[in-house]
């Protein structure tokens, strides 16, 4: 791999090297962090888990082929080259930050409480018009996920789009730093992890701390509908570009039409009075923003409007967010890769755009904080509002979502299920043929079984 020699690694990482001196010299032919996935050559950064040390997998590694090991317990002599660090996990962020600053490329870096992997999507389909793209898969976003999707860069990359996610505070700039961004991009500052952050204002600093590792002459692109974001002062002499459905917008859109769970027609406007109509092929109007998000991104890159057009229209569903599945009987939305009350209400809005009767399966949104109860019952009451005929609440906090939903001016149907067992063994009696069903919750709740069983209806 370019520039990680043993002895840059070690530098980097500022470790102590032990072993064949003659090897300082070698290049590693991969970085991983699973013994499982170590191939000859490659470089194993022992990153202990909850419950596993993973320093007892060592052997198994060097078995394997390992070039090194960078271990923060001193192994003593061995008959293979290791780098003694102090954290593992700092070791694995230094070595990934050596390996992207030996990149000349684009960085795009994305952050928010909610709609970053969508986004992300966005994005990548937009720039892969024009350039070969690299980005981060799923939401492998965290300090393990970020420098995990760096060492996949490669020479042909051009573009590289990077998500970044965190819990609490002061994990940003561990990100940022390696990332090291041309562009920054934040979807919103919504209340998820409130039980770390306290306050929205509490997340818009942490987010915004992405901006500080931004490269000289970056650009900063922000939601201009978020009533935070939107009143961003220039950071680092750097003014934001806004992006939103109002005009004040440098990126905004117009005649928006909503076809069913087909997608949004709408016109989307550029700088320069450039304009274009266009189909977001995903339902929902935060889908809209997220295309205005690729515009944006694209624009700053040099794409042309027909370019920005068919990177939009060309984006491919993903499942478990927003991916459409149509049965014999059922047309499912499945969004249940995770959940807080920002998308929760964003995918009640697609529901909302649905021909037919609306069912809405929905779970426990954790990390939530002392307003867990309250913010549930919030959800409850906008799926009401929102004239969804069925509401079914999934898991011990999600009672309170169905009491909100039950029980407001508005009142919808709405069942309470404590498990997803007691759900699934009621469920072929609750749903009609023909029904629109939405399925979403926090990620440890694991609704793709019920987004599975929903098939085979």
């Amino acid at each position: 791999m370019k520039n990680l020699t043993l002895e840059n690694i070690t530098k980097a990482c500022q470790g102590t090297y032990h072993g064949d001196k003659s090897l300082c010299n070698r290049e590693v032919e991969g970085v991983v962090i699973d013994s499982r996935k170590v191939k000859p050559g490659y470089l194993f950064v022992a990153i202990d888990g909850v419950k596993v040390n993973a320093h007892k997998f060592i052997p198994d590694t060097v078995k394997a082929g390992a070039l090194c090991v960078v271990s923060h317990e001193d192994l003593g002599e061995t008959d293979f080259p290791y780098i003694l660090v102090e954290s593992t996990g700092q070791a694995l962020l230094d070595i990934a930050k050596l390996y992207r600053d030996s990149f000349d490329i684009k960085v795009v870096g994305i952050t928010g409480s909610a709609g970053k992997t969508s986004t992300k999507e966005m994005i990548a389909s937009v720039a892969a018009q024009k350039y070969c793209v690299h980005k981060t898969l799923g939401n492998f976003n965290n300090e393990w996920g970020l420098p995990i999707t760096i060492f996949g860069l490669e020479e042909k990359h051009q573009v590289a789009i990077l998500e970044m996610g965190v819990n609490h505070f002061g994990e940003m700039r561990r990100l940022s730093s390696v990332a090291s961004p041309d562009i920054c991009l934040i979807t919103n500052i919504g209340v998820a992890h409130l039980e770390f952050f306290k306050t929205r204002e509490g997340i818009f600093r942490e987010k915004t701390q992405m901006i500080q590792d931004m490269k000289n002459g970056g650009t900063i692109i922000l939601n201009g509908d978020d009533d935070l974001l939107s009143q961003t002062a220039p950071i680092k002499g750097v003014s934001p570009i806004f992006f939103g459905m109002g005009e004040e917008n440098s990126f905004y859109a117009d005649h928006i039409k909503p076809l069913g769970l087909k997608g949004t027609a709408c016109t989307i406007y550029l700088p320069d009075e450039v304009s274009f109509d266009c189909v977001v092929p995903l339902p929902g109007i935060h889908m809209v923003s997220n295309a205005l998000a690729g515009a944006a991104v694209g624009y700053t890159l040099g794409l042309t409007p027909e370019e920005i057009k068919s990177g939009i229209e060309g984006l491919p569903s993903i499942p478990g967010r927003n991916n459409i599945i149509k049965t014999e009987r059922l047309i499912i939305l499945d969004d249940c890769y995770n959940a807080n009350p920002v998308s929760m209400k964003a995918s009640i809005d697609v529901l909302d755009m649905a021909i037919g009767r609306k069912v809405a399966i929905l779970g426990d949104m954790g990390e939530l904080g002392d307003n867990t109860g309250a913010l549930h019952r919030e959800v409850g009451v906008y799926a009401a509002e929102k004239g969804i005929d069925l509401v079914c609440g999934i898991g011990p906090i999600s009672k309170e979502l169905v009491d909100g939903a039950s029980k407001g001016e508005y009142a919808a149907e709405g069942l309470w299920f404590e498990t997803k067992a007691e759900f699934l063994d009621a469920m072929g009696g609750l749903l009609k043929e023909g029904d629109n069903v939405l399925v979403k919750a926090s990620h440890g709740m694991q609704f793709t079984e019920i987004v599975e069983a929903l098939q085979t209806i």
